[in-house]
């Protein structure tokens, strides 16, 4: 099973610009890599297929909203 909130879903319609930016661009690359890992991880978490602290969770959630906020800038300059 996906973790929700993976990029594609939270970037419905921008799936093609997404794709441009992972294969031109290493940072964005990177950064789609790291927001895939940390939701990964949320996920265990919030599944309590992995134990963690709820202060750990928490910490995790807003690395992947900066994240996201990052991603979602680089969309709209590109």
């Amino acid at each position: 099973m996906a973790a929700p909130h993976a990029i594609h879903e939270e970037f419905p319609n921008q799936a093609q610009r997404i794709h441009e930016l992972k294969v031109s661009d290493a940072h964005f690359a990177r950064l789609l890599q790291e927001y895939d890992e940390i939701n990964d991880q949320v996920f265990g978490a919030e599944s309590r297929h992995v134990p963690m602290s709820e202060e750990a969770e928490v910490a995790l959630r807003k690395k992947r909203a900066a994240l996201k906020d990052e991603i979602a800038r680089m969309l709209s300059a590109a």
